[in-house]
């Protein structure tokens, strides 16, 4: 089925997409009951701003702005890049970029939270330079070019609106630069396309062996459902928030740190699941894929089961997490289908103690913020956000209970780690729309 192409037109009273209709965005899965799409968009005041910020830089106006939301996963830790089966939302923090077109094919960027610019012609596209914000960006352009030939550049100033990690910015700013780029050159890249063009980015240029949750979820998400995927076929449904659910925030809570995932261990984790799946294969006699292509979506669950004993102590534990994790997950879509916030939160709970105990992700900061949202009355659920490695976490909190949540954790996270005393932050946030594209 034909996924939409993410562009916004004015109507009276909203944004609706070009042509997309309810069964148009469910894409090799059902969208369940939606009928109407209203699109979340800037701000009266963020697009003055970056607006305001863009004429300072180049002399004359934008013509459009990108809103590329960042994201949560409540359920499917650590399973994408094994084929596994995820959920996630998008939130109303975005990523949120103004553009125009450069006819001569030039890129050039500011980014107001970085002090240096991204400027190359879409023929000249430097090397990655590590942990450089413009990698992103010459990332976009190369993944395009690996279809069409760009005839335009860009000119545009970026913003993010939470200085954060664990929440999957760079799927949404590289989203973001890549939305601009197909506008300008009048590129038909539907949502699918638009994923895998964005994963490439990441994958292959960055060098992160990451699956698609971050990039499905930034693209896909709509306000007050829960996106589900199946990473192996890359069949989703949107499942609606039950009527009879009670309301929550989501609550995002920074530890202070910021280090690139590239640094972590996160690529060592991911090679640990493969080696789990390798070992598993060649126990029950199966014919072992190549390293590269083996995953643990690959081994049924009955050979698992049998053979778990056998496995090494840390490959097991590997294990251990991708099977139960696809347990939760399926639990907590049927919860929240349902409308039972309170068992799709132990889910959440659960997931987020066995990223601790099995994947053995995370940090001393992170699991300070995990063991207080667990221990704080009206947290229904809490785990570690993205990786785990740095960043956040986050949690589904009773909108009456925020304050008194917010108490605890300054009352408990600076103490035990003074160095982030500073830093750490407190965010309450809600559930919001995938990225789209804004005429001005």
């Amino acid at each position: 089925m034909r996924l939409p192409i993410l562009r916004t037109q004015p109507l009276p009273g909203s944004y609706r997409g070009c042509d997309q209709s309810a069964s148009s965005l469910a894409g090799r899965g059902p969208l369940a009951r939606v009928r109407t799409l209203r699109y979340t968009l800037l701000s009266m005041n963020e697009r003055q701003e970056l607006v305001d910020a863009f004429r300072a830089k180049f002399g004359h106006s934008p013509t459009a702005a990108v809103r590329s939301p960042l994201r949560v996963c409540p359920l499917g830790a650590h399973v994408d890049h094994q084929d596994g089966i995820v959920t996630g939302m998008a939130l109303t923090e975005s990523v949120n970029l103004v553009f125009s077109r450069n006819d001569q094919g030039y890129v050039r960027v500011q980014s107001m939270d970085f002090p240096d610019e991204e400027y190359f012609h879409v023929d000249q596209v430097p090397e990655m330079m590590p942990t450089f914000w413009g990698n992103y960006l010459r990332g976009a352009v190369l993944s395009l070019q690996g279809k069409y030939k760009l005839r335009h550049g860009i000119h545009a100033v970026v913003r993010g609106r939470l200085p954060i990690g664990g929440l999957s910015s760079s799927a949404a700013v590289t989203t973001a630069y890549l939305m601009a780029l197909c506008e300008v050159n009048e590129l038909p890249v539907e949502a699918h396309a638009l994923i895998r063009f964005s994963h490439w980015v990441e994958r292959e240029f960055i060098g992160l062996n990451n699956g698609i949750l971050d990039q499905s979820a930034n693209i896909l998400s709509l306000d007050k459902h829960l996106m589900r995927m199946d990473c192996r076929s890359e069949e989703f449904e949107m499942v609606p928030r039950a009527a009879a659910m009670r309301p929550f925030d989501v609550a995002i809570v920074y530890s202070g740190i910021s280090t690139t995932l590239i640094q972590t261990d996160y690529n060592n984790r991911v090679d640990e699941c493969k080696v789990a799946a390798w070992l598993l294969q060649e126990l029950a006699g199966l014919q072992v894929s190549p390293f590269k292509q083996v995953k643990l979506r690959d081994i049924p669950r009955d050979v698992y089961l049998a053979h778990r004993e056998q496995l090494p102590g840390r490959f097991r534990r590997r294990a251990d997490h991708f099977f139960s994790e696809l347990e939760r997950v399926e639990a907590g879509v049927a919860a929240w289908a349902g409308g039972d916030i309170e068992s799709f939160g132990s889910c959440m709970f659960e997931s987020g103690q066995s990223s601790i105990d099995q994947y053995e992700s995370g940090c001393p900061e992170l699991t300070t913020i995990y063991q207080v949202l667990r221990e704080s009355p009206g947290v229904y659920g809490a785990r570690f956000s993205g990786a785990g490695y740095r960043g956040c976490c986050i949690g589904l909190v009773d909108p009456d209970a925020r304050e008194a949540v917010r108490r605890k954790i300054d009352a408990v996270y600076p103490l035990r780690h003074p160095r982030y005393s500073d830093v750490y932050r407190v965010f309450f946030s809600d559930t919001a729309d995938g990225a789209r594209v804004q005429a001005l």
